[in-house]
């Protein structure tokens, strides 16, 4: 199969997570603005198919590899069969929660050398995206609203600049609070990890967010301290600035 790897493997986070987003934006082709044409590709009078998603964030429906063990894993495999007994809501649904299980698949086949703070930033990478399932069943806007009332309430609540260019920490939020709202902070954002180390929020904690990928950070891990968040118009941290060079 022609275009089912990249030249090079990747070897970063940050790399295996461009080969994932080029390979899930590429599927998501298939099962929203090429949905037809995709539809029209799953014929059940033909053999075996999958659907492959590939970096360069292209498409397509094809054979499974010939090489035993392939050289990656393989998607589903026969996805055509299924397409004229089913719905084609239910269909589509089933190719996406396939798809999506076979992007992790290969994303941390990539990563299998990784250590475990590797691992868990790549997972917190892809966890920030919707899967193919939440988009194609309709479930992304809810995803959205929910990732847009946390983020809004994180960025007017805790720490880092946000987008009026208004600092905060979370440091300086904590000696203002009692420790019962403290407690009821510590509840509200206790799933806010950092993008660099992984680690849980905690509201004694100075924290910045990047103004580029909204996601969140430890002072600490960015080497940010709150005296020089407080110059910083436009955070931006360490993985959209190497992507930007």
């Amino acid at each position: 199969m022609e275009g089912g790897t990249m030249a090079a493997n990747p070897k970063t986070v940050e790399d295996v997570f461009k080969d994932f987003s080029g390979r899930r934006k590429g599927m998501l082709k298939a099962l929203t603005t090429d949905v037809e044409e995709f539809y029209r590709q799953c014929d059940p009078e033909k053999e075996n198919l999958c659907l492959y998603g590939y970096p360069e964030e292209a498409w397509e429906v094809n054979l499974p590899a010939e090489e035993v063990p392939p050289e990656l894993p393989e998607p589903a495999l026969g996805i055509n069969f299924a397409r004229d007994g089913m719905q084609k809501k239910d269909w589509l649904a089933l190719v996406a929660v396939h798809s999506d299980a076979w992007l992790l698949a290969v994303a941390f086949y990539y990563g299998a050398r990784f250590d475990k703070n590797e691992r868990k930033r790549l997972f917190n990478l892809i966890n920030d995206l919707p899967t193919l399932f939440d988009i194609v069943t309709g479930k992304k806007q809810a995803a959205e609203k929910a990732a847009a009332n946390n983020s809004g309430s994180n960025k007017a609540k805790s720490s880092g600049k946000s987008r009026s260019g208004e600092v905060q920490t979370k440091q300086s939020k904590a000696k203002q609070e009692t420790p019962e709202e403290e407690e009821d902070d510590e509840e509200e954002h206790g799933e806010t990890l950092c993008g660099i180390c992984g680690g849980l929020y905690g509201a004694n904690e100075f924290w910045i967010g990047c103004d580029h990928c909204d996601k969140w950070y430890h002072g600490k891990c960015v080497k940010i301290t709150p005296a020089k968040a407080e110059h910083i118009k436009d955070y931006k941290c360490p993985s959209c600035a190497k992507r930007a060079r």
